[in-house]
């Protein structure tokens, strides 16, 4: 799976997606260099256009002059020169928007340039929230306008709402809705992270539930028989019954060793890590049917074909099946002969434990139900079928198939 993830990393569609990536992080200087360039045409058109201003009755006799080197001059300074100040200027409206308002300021009463002021008063709108401020320039360039506006009144308040009231009421409503946006997304991700804190606090306290009544109940009653069956092991006078007293106190023990990595594992304090000792694999099933063999149970085992290089998943879900199934077997069909078999077929490698009827009689011991649906689930992960089911002869069959390679490496024992 990281192979695959490294590989569309590198194709294409990582290409697009850092592409994607990239530009959103750099949208916002995009957007700044678009305006920058796009306002030097407009705002130098703007300069030439009517004759108002502090500048104009100044310039109006030099241009008129036909002088064409103080014309190209004239021209240059200008016209120009404040266009292509008005660019650079936007280009550092974010981060020096009082650049900007100056200079519209400056073009608004000079030379009666309005849509400077325009755009200054729309972005320090959207982009601050001092309002304060944003009042007092909008006085400054109010007070620019009436100054270089020599027109009527109906005219200058047309002026005035245009180039003034309507850029710096819309910036406002931009900004609002920006910083609305930004406080919604901030409060979903605040949200986001209390909810995972939340789960992970309430599968801790299940998991530490679970060990807790775990050790109170399952270790107790295991301890108490491991005890017995020590003591049984040294009183016992028949040696038969004396082995079978060891034996039980051995199994015991490897099951609290067993149950105690598994409560450290719940638990997860003070940074336990998960137990470290090799999972059981294929070889280790000689070791499970002779432990069933010491208890009396006959098993008859077959294998075909070679299991060495079988993947370590496979080996893993195949020793849990045959464990389940000698264990349903010695619990529900006492006295019963069971068959193991192993073969593998080309990709596949097949388990098989059946079991005929029992043939000692004894009240059945509690079942939880969980064993055949958690061989299910392993089985389903590691891309296998399980079929189970009686037989004719009063038996049961536990079979399933495995894919020798896929699946899911989803066991973390």
């Amino acid at each position: 799976m990281r192979e695959q993830n490294t590989r569309v990393a590198r194709g294409p569609a990582g290409w697009w997606r850092r592409g994607e990536r990239w530009w959103w992080d750099h949208r916002l200087r995009f957007a700044d260099w678009f305006y920058a360039i796009g306002s030097f045409p407009m705002v130098a058109f703007v300069q030439i256009m009517p004759d108002i201003g502090l500048l104009r009755p100044v310039l109006t006799p030099l241009f008129m002059s036909g002088d064409t080197p103080l014309l190209v001059v004239l021209g240059v300074v200008f016209y120009l020169v404040p266009a292509g100040l008005v660019s650079v200027a936007v280009l550092f409206r974010r981060s020096r928007p009082h650049w900007l308002l100056a200079l519209a300021f400056g073009l608004l009463l000079l030379f009666g340039n309005m849509l400077p002021a325009a755009f200054a008063l729309y972005s320090y709108a959207v982009h601050f929230d001092d309002r304060r401020l944003l009042a007092g320039w909008f006085a400054v360039q109010a007070l620019a306008l009436y100054v270089a506006l020599d027109v009527n009144l109906l005219a200058y308040v047309f002026n005035f709402g245009l180039f003034l009231v309507v850029p710096t009421t819309l910036g406002l409503w931009v900004g609002t809705r920006r910083q609305l946006i930004d406080r919604l997304q901030e409060r979903a991700e605040r949200l986001e992270r209390e909810k995972h804190l939340m789960a992970e606090h309430a599968i801790t306290a299940e998991r530490t539930r679970i060990a807790r009544e775990m050790h109170d109940v399952v270790a107790h009653r295991v301890s108490l028989m491991v005890l017995h069956a020590g003591g049984l092991e040294v009183s016992a006078e028949d040696p038969r019954t004396a082995e079978a007293a060891g034996l039980i106190r051995t199994t015991g023990r490897e099951a609290l060793a067993e149950l105690r990595g598994i409560l450290g594992v719940l638990r997860d304090e003070d940074g336990e890590r998960a137990p470290t000792a090799p999972q059981p694999v294929l070889v280790d099933i000689d070791r499970l049917v002779g432990e069933w063999r010491d208890a009396g149970m006959v098993v008859d085992r077959g294998d075909t074909g070679g299991f060495d290089d079988l993947p370590p998943t496979v080996q893993r879900t195949a020793f849990r099946v045959v464990q389940e199934g000698l264990t349903n077997a010695a619990k529900h069909a006492r006295g019963a002969r069971v068959t193991l078999e192993l073969r593998r077929k080309g990709g596949t490698l097949e388990v098989e434990v059946a079991n005929g009827p029992a043939t000692v009689a004894a009240p059945p011991p509690p079942s939880s139900g969980y064993g055949l649906a958690g061989i299910r689930e392993r089985v389903a992960l590691a891309g296998g079928s399980l079929t189970a089911g009686p037989r004719f002869d009063g038996g049961w069959r536990l079979s399933v198939v495995l894919p020798v390679s896929g699946g899911h490496e989803a066991e973390g024992e």
